[in-house]
């Protein structure tokens, strides 16, 4: 069921949802070698590397709760935007890159209803490369008041996995959790038709906290 972002405690941080099948074997790998590493000079030499990447995958999986901005689009995803381009529709893509160093959960970008939900193979070359484009992809219609919005989630040369967290026919309150790409990798937000984008290239964004659109 959507929940309302906004009355979340602040300052909390949990772990994100799909985040297991990378997190645990790391963790449970670091645990054994710090459990043998007084025993053996071997176990100690494996302890170190491990606990350092359990940590770092910890860092990485983390999904701080968020205040949410008030606006009629609000950024889905940590990271820096990468070109702001004219659509041929009249509508204008805006494109987040996001380094392994961000938040990787996404949110939704406003209010509505998911139309549709789909997943597309593609390949993996870095997300910031143009020919991105043609990565293994999710790509998101919101039913709006707004209208129709897209939002496009590209997988990047490292990630390989995108993990949508809410179907077809859902209703999602504006900055819900929507999914998780694991890894360096791209979102796409397409502005409708008349709608003026707020943000710059090379701007950094946060996730429902950065508006995207201006009045």
């Amino acid at each position: 069921m959507p929940h309302s972002p906004s009355s979340a405690p602040r300052g909390r941080v949990r772990i994100a949802r799909g985040a297991s099948p990378w997190l645990l074997p790391t963790v449970a790998t670091a645990a054994v070698g710090l459990l043998r590493a007084r025993r053996s000079k071997r176990a100690a030499a494996v302890a170190v590397p491990a606990t350092a990447l359990a940590a770092g995958m910890l860092w990485f999986f983390r999904d701080p709760e968020r205040e949410i901005t008030q606006g009629r689009v609000i950024s889905p995803a940590d990271g820096v935007v990468q070109s702001i381009m004219p659509w041929h529709d009249g509508r204008t893509r805006v494109a987040i890159f996001m380094s392994p160093l961000n938040v990787h959960v996404n949110r939704a970008p406003l209010a509505g209803t998911v139309a549709s939900v789909e997943h597309i193979p593609g390949g993996y070359v870095p997300a910031f490369n143009k020919e991105s484009e043609n990565n293994e992809r999710v790509v998101w219609h919101f039913d709006t008041e707004i209208g129709d919005v897209e939002m496009i989630q590209i997988a990047g040369a490292v990630a390989r996995r995108i993990v949508p967290y809410v179907p077809q026919g859902c209703k999602v309150e504006q900055g819900d959790r929507i999914g998780l790409i694991r890894f360096g990798s791209r979102v796409d937000v397409y502005l409708p038709e008349g709608v003026e984008a707020a943000v710059e290239v090379g701007q950094a964004t946060t996730a429902g906290v950065t508006r995207l659109d201006r009045d």
